[in-house]
């Protein structure tokens, strides 16, 4: 009995990250009118995610830095996908952009604080609720 229900709780932690409840309409939300590319990346596999397309990319204005995903991203689904600039793939010392809008198409996220890009090189998608890292980029300056 104790194995059977050791074998239910692995298997539902299991599949925990597999549901999906993240949007998968394109929202089409691209970068400001007029901002200048400053950094740039290609979006990897992370253990956990698959299907994985597209680029990340910081843009400027005014003063102001904006993450962009292309029309080109793409991610599998999952629950509680949140968008992270990091320091490291793996984050553990990020900034947090909130949840993840769509795993398809162009969206944006707008920093409120400033961010040293120097250290925060990377883009991340990432189950918040596991801890599963689903996708990483890292932003080279342009």
């Amino acid at each position: 009995m104790k194995t059977m229900i050791i074998t239910f709780i692995t298997a539902l932690l299991l599949v925990s990250c597999i549901r999906e409840n993240t949007a998968t309409e394109d929202l089409m939300e691209m970068a400001p009118e007029n901002a200048t590319l400053k950094y740039s990346g290609n979006f990897m596999q992370g253990p956990y995610g698959n299907n994985v397309n597209g680029k990340a990319e910081i843009y400027q204005k005014d003063g102001a830095y904006t993450l962009v995903f292309n029309d080109g991203f793409t991610i599998s689904n999952g629950p509680d996908l949140y968008v992270y600039v990091s320091k490291e793939e793996q984050p553990s010392q990020f900034v947090s952009l909130g949840k993840l809008k769509s795993v398809n198409g162009g969206q944006a996220y707008t920093f409120t604080s400033p961010v040293n890009f120097d250290e925060y090189k990377y883009a991340v998608v990432h189950c918040q609720q596991y801890n599963h890292l689903f996708s990483y980029a890292l932003l080279e300056k342009l």
